[in-house]
C-alpha cells in the first residue's frame, strides 16, 4: 500500500492534501507545494500521523500557523504536519494560574483569553499571530517579553508518535531558542504560568501594544515577521536602516518601508527572491558595520 493509501484510511477529521501550495499557510505568501500536507485536529490524529510517517520512512516537517516561515520555491518533500488548524481548545484553573492550552491557538488568542479573566504575562503577545506550539519553539518574545518565563509544562509527540511531558526548565530556553529545536518534538498542548492582575490596565498595556505595533510595524503586509535576530548589542533594524537599506527590492521582495527588520512580499515575490535580498542585507551590514546577522525566520524546504 503506498503512503497516499495509507494516510486515506487513517480517515482524518480533515483530508490530507496533496501537493498543496504553501504560499495559502504562510504568512509570507510565499512557497512550493508540499507533497502532502496534514492538519490534524487532535493530539491523537496528529500521533497517528507521525506514527504512519515513520513506518513508510517519511520526512515530516512540522509547522504552526507559518508566520515565521519561508518555504523555499521547490516546497517541501515528504510530510508537512500543520499544527494550527486544530488543537485549539483552552482551560484556565483560576486558582493555580495554569493556561493549558492546545498548540494550535494563536499566541494572540491566548493572551486576549488570559485578559478576559484578568490574568497578565502574556500581554507582550497581544499582537504575536503565531500558534503557541510554534511560540515555545522558538522562544516567541516582543517589547521585553518572552513565552519562555511562562511556559510550565509542554505536551510533545516525538517522531514515532509517542507522547512525552517537558517542563520548561527541560526546554532550555534562551534568545528565540529553545530545546525543541534540537528534539524535534512536535508540540501538541502548553501549559503557562499566569499571574492575578488588574482587567483594565492589562487591556489597557495590551491596546498601547497593538497601537505600537500599528504604528512602527507593516502590520497587514505578507511578511513573517522579524526577518534577522536581534545581534549582541544592537538591534538589526537599526543596523538595516544606517546602511541605507530600507526599500531595497530585490523581484518582489522589499526592505520595508515602514521597519527595515522585515522584508515584505509586495506581490508575487519568489522564496528565491527574499533569499537573495536576505544575504543583500548580511553582506551590506557585514561591510559596513562588521555585524552578521542571523535569520530569525526559518527557511524550510528543498534546495
Amino acid at each position: 500500500m503506498s503512503f497516499e493509501a495509507a494516510l486515506e484510511k487513517l480517515h482524518l477529521a480533515r483530508p490530507v492534501l496533496r501537493g498543496e501550495s504553501m504560499a495559502r499557510h504562510t504568512s509570507f505568501r510565499i512557497g512550493g507545494p508540499a507533497d502532502f500536507l496534514a492538519q490534524p485536529s487532535s493530539a491523537q490524529e496528529a500521533a497517528a500521523v507521525l506514527q504512519l510517517a515513520a513506518a513508510y520512512a517519511e520526512p515530516v516537517t512540522l509547522m504552526g500557523r507559518g508566520t515565521n516561515l519561508l518555504v523555499r520555491d521547490k516546497g517541501i518533500r515528504g510530510l508537512a504536519l500543520k499544527m494550527a488548524d486544530g488543537l485549539q481548545e483552552w482551560s484556565m484553573d483560576e486558582e493555580t494560574g495554569l493556561l493549558r492550552c492546545g498548540a494550535g491557538l494563536s499566541l494572540a488568542a491566548a493572551a486576549h483569553k488570559a485578559a478576559e479573566l484578568s490574568f497578565c504575562g502574556l500581554e507582550f503577545a497581544c499582537g504575536i499571530p503565531g500558534s503557541l506550539g510554534g511560540a515555545v519553539y522558538m522562544n516567541a518574545g516582543a517589547y521585553g517579553g518572552e513565552i519562555g518565563p511562562l511556559v510550565a509544562k509542554v505536551t510533545a509527540l516525538d517522531e514515532q508518535g509517542r507522547e512525552h511531558s517537558l517542563t520548561g526548565e527541560e526546554l532550555d530556553f534562551s534568545y528565540r531558542h529553545s530545546a525543541l529545536m534540537e528534539k524535534e518534538l512536535c508540540v501538541t498542548h502548553v501549559e503557562l504560568k499566569l499571574s492575578q492582575g488588574d482587567k483594565e490596565k492589562i487591556r489597557a498595556a495590551m491596546e498601547e501594544l497593538k497601537a505600537k505595533r500599528w504604528a512602527a510595524q507593516p502590520v497587514g503586509e505578507a511578511s513573517a515577521g522579524s526577518t534577522f535576530k536581534r545581534p549582541p548589542g544592537a538591534f538589526a533594524a537599526a543596523l538595516i536602516d544606517r546602511a541605507g537599506l530600507k526599500g531595497t527590492r530585490v523581484g518582489a521582495a522589499q526592505v520595508s518601508l515602514k521597519h527595515a527588520g522585515f522584508i515584505v512580499n509586495t506581490g508575487g515575490a519568489t522564496a528565491q527572491d527574499v533569499l537573495d535580498l536576505m544575504t543583500c542585507v548580511q553582506e551590506k551590514v557585514w561591510e559596513k558595520f562588521r555585524v552578521r546577522l542571523e535569520p530569525e525566520v526559518k527557511i524550510i524546504g528543498e534546495e
